[in-house]
């Protein structure tokens, strides 16, 4: 396995064996994927092809995409396949999300788009190993399922959703465990965000190395 070097300005890099990669002509259960813009956290604004794999046992009680979680009955697609319609967008940048999918191994698709001068960005809950070659990576911890303590130091962009007052505590656990160029962001849960908000404000001017994240694509109206 190789060595993972801890700096946000290189690619992340984890190798498994070949036999458990997933390959080009094997499929992966995909909910939905579409061209549009990142709403959250650093690369919010920007232009980015969104990939949602199903599957997830994570159990987030205030997901929003909980028609993810059962990988059955979502269509499979190749990596070829998913390639093509990356390509065909023309998009520079594309979030593989979901679900959790990091349940899969996704090393050869790593491999295939970066090879086709993609920018890779990955959003996952650090629940399960992370495989393959990003060139970004957005860990967001979930107290339904522990992070692993070996994805903390992998991570560009640590973002905790909060619905409580009590999550601020919550989140400063994770803290010491990130590498120190990691971008913390506070993220109100969209349905008490009325409610959470302002105590998100507060915090971030009493304790700024945090910074604020919306779900802006909800403002705009777009997927």
């Amino acid at each position: 396995m190789a060595r993972f070097e801890p700096t946000n300005k290189s690619i992340k890099c984890v190798y498994l064996p070949k036999s458990l990669a997933v390959s080009m002509s094997a499929t992966l259960p995909i909910m939905e994927h579409f061209f549009t813009i990142q709403g959250e956290g650093a690369h919010t604004g920007q232009a980015a092809y969104f990939i949602r794999i199903g599957g997830c046992d994570v159990g987030c009680k205030w997901c929003d995409v909980k028609e993810s979680w059962d990988a059955s009955v979502h269509p499979g697609m190749t990596v070829q396949a998913l390639l093509d319609v990356v390509l065909a967008s023309k998009a520079q940048n594309v979030v593989i999300t979901g679900g959790e999918p990091c349940m899969y191994d996704l090393t050869e698709l790593c491999l295939q788009f970066k090879a086709a001068g993609l920018s890779l960005w990955l959003e996952t809950s650090g629940a399960y190993p992370i495989t393959g070659e990003w060139h970004w990576l957005c860990l967001s911890p979930k107290r339904f399922k522990a992070c692993m303590e070996e994805n903390y130091v992998k991570a560009d962009e640590l973002k905790v959703v909060v619905s409580r007052p009590k999550d601020f505590e919550w989140a400063e656990g994770h803290v010491e465990k990130l590498n120190a160029q990691c971008l913390l962001y506070l993220q109100p849960e969209w349905g008490q965000q009325e409610a959470i908000l302002p105590g998100i404000i507060s915090y971030v001017k009493d304790h700024s190395k945090w910074r604020i994240s919306l779900q802006s694509h909800k403002f705009m109206d777009i997927p």
